[in-house]
């Protein structure tokens, strides 16, 4: 017996813009956006719903799925010290056909 979690109708604009951080510009996420898909990165806390709304409330776009990752940081080497780089959380949205964001906006 699965449990589905309450619908986020609306998000508030200051909430909206701290779940959805940055765009992700990489060649992959490039690719995908010739199938209607956009990726950002994310609060790590941030669940499907809320990246859903998010995006909705911050670009005014129907979105029809979401997939996560945690992109884990990896490990190298400073100065002779080993170090640590952050980890991240990405959101892959897929749009509905039709509704485009375009990220290379402002850039």
């Amino acid at each position: 017996m699965s449990r589905r979690p309450a619908k986020i109708e609306k998000l508030s604009l200051a909430r909206a813009s701290e779940i959805v951080r940055a765009p992700v510009v990489t060649e992959k996420s490039t690719a995908g956006s010739e199938h209607g898909q956009v990726t950002f990165r994310v609060l790590a806390s941030a669940t499907k719903p809320e990246i859903k709304a998010a995006v909705e409330t911050l670009f005014k776009v129907k979105v029809t799925a979401v997939n996560t990752l945690n992109r884990q940081g990896k490990w190298k080497m400073f100065q002779g010290r080993a170090g640590r780089r952050n980890g991240f959380k990405k959101a892959i949205v897929s749009l509905a056909a039709g509704n485009t964001i375009d990220v290379t906006t402002g850039i």
